[in-house]
């Protein structure tokens, strides 16, 4: 049975890029969640007035993947320890964030940070929000599957191909065929 994870984790054409390769990855949504606006825009979301971050909403086979390597990619693939910010995408809409949608993922995005922090994985502090899941808006159609369509634009050479490089590298067991 499918069940859904969201995630934020700086832009969503980055984590997007990345979470359609994993197998038992079924499909991808770019979108906003966590703010104030109902069905808001690219545009609005990116004045950081309306609360909500860039976040990909993931529909997944748990026979193939579990929440807790999903979690475990997330926090792989962006900084966990800067607050609203990733690279040089600043504002609260850029912000590390798990929507979890059961008790069940809370509780497992919350050991999983927990077990980050007392490893020191990273050097600083984990600043990722968990927080419930709420209204989740797709964003506009050309910021989906963004990132294969535009991998000439420098963007996407420059900022999301590495964090795909690097990921396929560290997860290559994961990927589809």
């Amino acid at each position: 049975m499918r069940q859904a994870a969201t995630f934020a984790g700086g832009c969503f054409w980055c984590t997007e890029a990345v979470f359609m390769q994993l197998k038992g990855v079924e499909k991808v949504i770019s979108g906003y969640t966590g703010g104030t606006v109902k069905n808001p825009s690219y545009k609005e979301v990116c004045t950081g007035k309306t609360g909500h971050a860039e976040a990909i909403e993931i529909h997944f086979n748990p026979d193939e993947i579990s929440y807790a390597q999903l979690l475990e990619v997330f926090f792989a693939v962006h900084d966990p320890t800067t607050l609203n910010r990733q690279g040089n995408d600043i504002g609260e809409q850029y912000r590390s964030a798990v929507f979890y949608h059961t008790e069940e993922q809370r509780q497992q995005a919350q050991d999983y940070i927990d077990t980050l922090q007392k490893e020191q994985i990273y050097p600083d502090a984990i600043v990722t929000g968990v927080t419930q899941a709420s209204a989740f808006y797709p964003a506009e159609q050309e910021h989906s599957n963004y990132f294969n369509l535009h991998k000439e634009q420098p963007y996407c050479n420059l900022v999301i191909n590495p964090k795909i490089q690097k990921f396929k590298k560290n997860f290559k067991d994961r990927l589809k065929t």
